[in-house]
């Protein structure tokens, strides 16, 4: 280990397994003290109120001499939210990253998903990402350093079947960063979006149905919850080349990491006397047609094997 994170103090959310287990006891081996929450619900929200994957994590760390406190409050409670950052300077006197890796999955297919469904996973997703950065913002100002790492996926970058309210809390979480970003560049404040490949117990409830799913979950399970982990910690670090990073989007799919580009025009159509409906009909849309995005889904788009 390079000791990245030396004297840093890091607050990962749903840290009680799959990816964020993995990103604290990394973010322990290189030398940080952290701060593991887990609400210790199941997959789909419900249940809750337990300490227990949280501590299991955190006796973990301790086994091999690093240092964590657990946290179960739920990051959709901006109360908890506050609890969680006051744990980590309660504890060891300040805090230097965020990690907001907490969620929750109620997919359905449109026209079925409930006002329940849609709102649980925005207020764990979404809201929940503004609760906890929101609860740290304050102490990276003052201090003037600080760095968030944003949990985005797929599914709302390219797009997925059943996932509306999923997709919508990720690409908000593009968004918030963005906006994050340029708000807080003047206090020396980092803040960037990771989207994961992994198996983790939530791409455990996708259905396979077919052929074609039970391909992409098995797929999917070559590509395990540590090789993630590695990124978010360099994100929060101090390294020369993570410093000037920040709003960007990263995906990580096994040994590969890439870049996501960014919403911007990519063509223009201009009508000195305005526009009617003929001319957008006859001459807008062909124009633009060529660069329109396509309606492939996430598994349709990364169709090569996890290298």
């Amino acid at each position: 280990m390079t000791n990245m994170l030396k004297d840093k103090v890091v607050l990962v959310t749903g840290a009680g397994g799959g990816i964020g287990r993995e990103m604290a006891l990394l973010a322990a081996r290189e030398g940080a003290n952290v701060v593991v929450n887990d609400l210790g619900g199941a997959v789909d929200g419900e249940g809750g109120g337990s300490t227990t994957p949280a501590q299991k994590v955190c006796d973990e760390i301790a086994a091999f001499g690093g240092k964590a406190v657990p946290n179960g409050d739920s990051v959709t409670d901006p109360a908890g939210a506050e609890r969680m950052v006051k744990a980590a300077v309660e504890n060891f006197g300040k805090i230097d990253g965020v990690i907001n890796n907490a969620g929750i999955l109620r997919d359905r297919i449109f026209h079925r998903m409930s006002h329940m469904d849609w709102k649980m996973v925005i207020d764990v997703h979404l809201n929940g990402a503004f609760n906890v950065s929101r609860a740290a913002a304050n102490y990276f100002k003052e201090q003037k350093s600080g760095a968030f790492v944003h949990f985005t996926s797929t599914s709302g970058l390219v797009g997925n079947f059943g996932q509306a309210n999923y997709s919508a809390a990720k690409m908000g979480i593009i968004g918030l960063s963005r906006s994050i970003a340029l708000d807080m560049a003047a206090f020396n404040v980092r803040s960037n979006c990771i989207s994961p490949f992994a198996w983790t117990r939530m791409i455990g409830t996708i259905p396979a149905d077919t052929p074609a799913q039970v391909a992409r979950l098995e797929r999917s399970k070559k590509m395990t919850p540590a090789k993630i982990a590695p990124m978010a910690v360099f994100l929060l670090s101090d390294a020369a080349q993570a410093a000037g990073v920040s709003s960007q989007i990263f995906g990580v799919r096994m040994n590969e990491i890439m870049l996501f580009n960014a919403n911007r025009p990519v063509r223009s159509v201009h009508m000195s006397e305005g526009w009617t409906l003929e001319a957008i009909d006859e001459i807008a849309v062909p124009a633009m047609k060529p660069y329109f995005t396509d309606l492939k889904r996430s598994p349709e788009y990364f169709t090569w094997d996890p290298i």
